[in-house]
């Protein structure tokens, strides 16, 4: 008889399936059967929706039928007023779509991304990609209130695309005293800070992110959290997360809501590696 492998709550629904995009950049017809067998996997508690960029509609309705059981989030990467012809294309899939993640292009105001996302009346969850400039303070204070959330890209294929400790510490900071739920993107695909060895990019760690919201929640200034965003020591960042109760863990994780990723298995062995998932998760249970 065996037992099945409890997923802990800090990993659950935390990594987006975002294989067709880089540095994976898995083909779409080879991402959409690895996204089935993920689902089906027993680590599938682990997996959120998956991701496409909206000019990837029209291939994907070929790819899925009625009996797939995954949900769907869609970039916009052309902006706010593209939106509403996304919403239009994907509900002709037969899967459901669960979001939107919505760039805001440069020379748009935030009174702009604001008026014409409430013209676009979706009715899934909307992820507005926060700018790198100074739009973002404005764009943060103005989600309050609103049925937006917050998306931070993390990384990206070039090191200027990478933010520093300072500068997500703020991000972090700032959302949090918002009361703005958030996930994040690109480059955060390990659990602790590192530099890449393949490119030398600074990334983040996913869980240097849960630690830093954790302590934003309970007032840290920006200082501490960029400290607790640039430890590197794994089994102190691993121990310190392992030691947050489950009240802490679930208010975490309604502010920091998933990330995307172009690998599951990298996040998912880290975890396992640090002991905070059982290993046992990749074979379906152990004999009891």
């Amino acid at each position: 008889m065996s037992a099945l492998p409890v997923l802990p709550a800090l990993a659950a629904g935390l990594c987006d399936d975002a294989a067709v995009f880089p540095p994976g950049s898995l083909p779409l017809p080879d991402a959409v059967p690895a996204h089935r067998r993920h689902r089906t996997a027993p680590y599938a508690g682990m997996v959120g929706p998956f991701i496409v960029a909206a000019p990837a509609l029209a291939d994907l309705g070929a790819l899925v039928g009625p009996g797939d059981r995954f949900d769907l989030v869609v970039t916009v990467p052309a902006g706010p007023e593209h939106v509403p012809a996304v919403l239009e294309e994907a509900a002709a899939l037969p899967v459901p779509l669960a979001g939107v993640e919505v760039a805001v292009p440069a020379g748009t105001s935030p009174a702009e991304l604001f008026a014409a996302l409430d013209r676009a009346g979706a009715a899934v969850p909307v992820f507005v990609e926060v700018p790198r400039d100074e739009r973002r303070p404005e764009i943060i204070a103005a989600l309050p209130g609103t049925p937006y959330r917050a998306k931070f890209r993390t990384g990206g294929t070039t090191a200027a695309l990478h933010p520093d400790e300072a500068e997500m510490a703020a991000a972090i900071g700032a959302v949090v005293a918002a009361g703005v739920p958030f996930k994040a993107t690109a480059g955060l695909h390990h659990a602790i800070r590192r530099t890449d060895p393949d490119t030398g990019f600074e990334q983040h760690g996913f869980l240097n992110l849960m630690l830093a919201v954790d302590a934003a929640l309970g007032g840290a200034p920006e200082g501490e959290l960029a400290a607790i965003l640039a430890r590197r020591d794994g089994a102190a960042v691993a121990a310190a997360v392992a030691a947050l109760d489950g009240g802490r863990i679930a208010a975490v994780r309604e502010r920091f809501l998933s990330f995307g990723t172009c690998s599951i298995t990298d996040p998912l062995n880290d975890l396992i590696g640090l002991g905070l998932v059982p290993g046992s998760i990749l074979r379906g249970g152990e004999s009891a």
